[in-house]
C-alpha cells in the first residue's frame, strides 16, 4: 500500500517534518483533514541553494542524450505510478477520480517530449567574413525556480522540471499548499528516474516563508510561475533586482464566439463540458460566451441541458462528473461574482447555489447565465469556477472587439462551419492560442502560453527549453 505521506527534497534527502509547525491539507470534497505538510523557511532555501550550485556544475556537463536517457526514466517512473498521482490529485484539488488520470499522462509526455529536445540542442557554425568560424552553442541558464498552482498541481510542474532538466539546469519546485502529495510523488519518480542529488529539490510550505530568499538569491537565474497576474508582476518585480530570467503564465479570461454558422448543439455541448471541466479551474477554460443573435435560444437550451446532466459529487465516486472548488475563499469569491451577475440584470439559467444534497465541501452547482451586459463583473473578472455568462452578437466585427476586451491574453476560442471565418477569427482574437471548433490548445509538442496580463515565455514545444537555455558565440580565428 503507498504511503501517502508528504515530504520535502533536498540535496538527494527525503525529510517528513521540519522544525516549523505542519501545515495541514483539507479536503475540499468534506472539510476534513487529509494529511500534515512539512513546512519550509529561508533556512532550507539556503540549503537547497547550496546543493544547487554543486548540481549545476556537473549536471550542466551532462551529455543531452544522457539527460534525455534521465528523462525517459522519470517517464517510465511516473507511468508506474500513475495510479498513485491520479489518487493524490484527486483527493487534494476535489476533480474526480475518473478524470484524473488524464493529467498524468499529459505530464509523462512533457517528460518524453524534452527528452528529445535534450538531444537536439545543436548549435550553428557560421563561416566569418573576417575569417575564422562563428560558433554558437547553448548553455543551461542556471538554477531555475519553479513555481506552480494547485489546479494542476502535475502537468504544471512536469512543464517547468522537464524542460530544465533538458537544458541542464537545476531545478527547486515550490508547490502550492494545497498540492503537496501530488508534489512529492512527482519529485520521488524524478529520483527513481535517475535525477542526481540536488538537480531536482522540492519545497514544501508557504509562499512568504520561501519565495522572498529565492528572490533575493543571485545564483538563481530563472523564474518560471503559474499563478495569478497579481503574483506574477509581485514576482517580476523582484527578478527584476537580481536581472533573473522569467517566464510567466498568468491568469485569463478566455472568450468563444460562436458563429451563426456553427453546430449550435455540438458547440454548446462542447462549451459546457470543457467550462466545468475540473469545476471551472482552468486557466484556459472558456470563460466568456459571445453567441450569435439568432442562434443564442438553441445555444442556451443545449448547454444548460449538458450542464444540468452532470452529477455533482465526491471526487472518488465513480459517477461524479465534477467535484467541489478547490479552496474555501475560493468559492466565496465565485459565490460574490454570482451575486455580482444576478444584480447586473442578467438572466440565471441554471445553477448559481450549493447543491442541496452536499451539505460539506466547497461545491457550487455548475452556472450559467444569459443576456449578461458587457459591463457586469463577470465580464472582465476571471470567475476560475464552474460559472458561464453569455451574450450575444450581430456582426463578427463586433464579436472579435468584445472578446478582446480585457488586458488578458491566454487563450480564445470560435465555432464556426467556414473556412474563410476561421482564418479571420485566428487572426483577429487576441491570444496567444486559438482553437476553432475545439478546446484542445494544449499538446506538449507546442508552445503553450500569452501575452499581454496572462505572461510571458512558452512551456511545451521547440520553443520551451529556449527559455531555460544561454546562447554563447565564439569567433575562431588561428
Amino acid at each position: 500500500m503507498t504511503d501517502f505521506t508528504p515530504k520535502i527534497l533536498i540535496g538527494g534527502e527525503f525529510r517528513t517534518t521540519t522544525d516549523l509547525t505542519p501545515i495541514n491539507v483539507i479536503n475540499p470534497c468534506n472539510e476534513q483533514v487529509l494529511w500534515q505538510t512539512p513546512a519550509c523557511d529561508e533556512t532550507h532555501v539556503a540549503e537547497a541553494l547550496e546543493h544547487a550550485r554543486r548540481a549545476l556544475k556537473t549536471w550542466s556537463a551532462v551529455h543531452g542524450w544522457q539527460r534525455g536517457q534521465v528523462l525517459r526514466g522519470i517517464a517510465a517512473a511516473m507511468t508506474r505510478r500513475k495510479a498513485d498521482l491520479a489518487k493524490a490529485l484527486s483527493l487534494e484539488i476535489g476533480r474526480p477520480l475518473s478524470q484524473s488520470e488524464g493529467e498524468v499522462g499529459a505530464a509523462i509526455e512533457q517528460f518524453e517530449w524534452f527528452a528529445g529536445e535534450a538531444e537536439r540542442l545543436f548549435g550553428e557554425t557560421i563561416p566569418s567574413r573576417q575569417g575564422g568560424r562563428l560558433v554558437t552553442e547553448h548553455e543551461p541558464v542556471g538554477i531555475v525556480a519553479a513555481f506552480t498552482a494547485w489546479n494542476f498541481p502535475i502537468n504544471l510542474m512536469a512543464r517547468k522540471i522537464a524542460p530544465a532538466l533538458a537544458a541542464g539546469c537545476p531545478v527547486i519546485c515550490r508547490p502550492s499548499e494545497q498540492t503537496p502529495m501530488t508534489s512529492t510523488i512527482i519529485v520521488e519518480c524524478c529520483v527513481e528516474g535517475g535525477a542526481p542529488a540536488g538537480v531536482v529539490q522540492l519545497l514544501q510550505g508557504r509562499a512568504g516563508d520561501i519565495s522572498p530568499a529565492i528572490l533575493a538569491s543571485n545564483d538563481v537565474r530563472k523564474i518560471s510561475l503559474t499563478g495569478s497576474t497579481r503574483v506574477g508582476q509581485m514576482l517580476m518585480t523582484e527578478a527584476a533586482k537580481t536581472v533573473k530570467r522569467t517566464s510567466m503564465e498568468l491568469g485569463g479570461h478566455s472568450a468563444v464566439v460562436i458563429c451563426e454558422d456553427a453546430d449550435i448543439d455540438a458547440a454548446a455541448d462542447l462549451c459546457a463540458q470543457f467550462k466545468f471541466r475540473n469545476a471551472g479551474q482552468v486557466c484556459i477554460a472558456p470563460n466568456r460566451f459571445y453567441v450569435h443573435e439568432n442562434k443564442s435560444e438553441q445555444f442556451i437550451e443545449k448547454m444548460v441541458e449538458t450542464a444540468r446532466a452532470l452529477v455533482v459529487g465526491d471526487s472518488q465516486a465513480a459517477d461524479s462528473d465534477m467535484g467541489p472548488i478547490t479552496l474555501a475563499s475560493q468559492r466565496d469569491r465565485i459565490e460574490s461574482l454570482i451575486a455580482d451577475t444576478i444584480k447586473s440584470g442578467a438572466k440565471l439559467e441554471t445553477g448559481g447555489s450549493r447543491p442541496a444534497h452536499l451539505n460539506k465541501g466547497y461545491y457550487i452547482e455548475p452556472t450559467i447565465f444569459s443576456n449578461v451586459p458587457d459591463d457586469a463583473r463577470i465580464m472582465h473578472e476571471e470567475p476560475f469556477g464552474p460559472v458561464a455568462p453569455i451574450a450575444t452578437f450581430r456582426t463578427l466585427d463586433d464579436a472579435i472587439e468584445r472578446a478582446n476586451s480585457t488586458p488578458y491574453g491566454l487563450a480564445a476560442y470560435a465555432f464556426t462551419g467556414s473556412h474563410a471565418t476561421a482564418e479571420i477569427l485566428s487572426k483577429g482574437l487576441h491570444a496567444g492560442m486559438v482553437g476553432v471548433n475545439n478546446f484542445l490548445v494544449a499538446h506538449a509538442e507546442v508552445p503553450f502560453g500569452g501575452v499581454d496580463h496572462s505572461g510571458m515565455g512558452r512551456e511545451g514545444g521547440r520553443q520551451a527549453i529556449h527559455d531555460y537555455l544561454n546562447t554563447k558565440m565564439t569567433h575562431f580565428t588561428w
